[in-house]
């Protein structure tokens, strides 16, 4: 039976991380882009205010 590798997103530390996808208008263009970033689970409310 083969083993099965399964991806986590805690560190040794026990911090959690979330992936956080944002929209935003380009300046260039006008039409709309995103923005993929693993952030700490506590600071995610900050990363979307800026």
């Amino acid at each position: 039976m083969a083993k099965k590798t399964v991806a986590t997103l805690q560190n040794k530390d026990g911090r959690s991380f979330s992936k956080v996808i944002r929209m935003y208008k380009s300046p260039k263009t006008g039409a709309y882009a995103f923005e993929e970033k693993m952030v700490p689970s506590e600071s995610v409310k900050d990363y979307l205010k800026k």
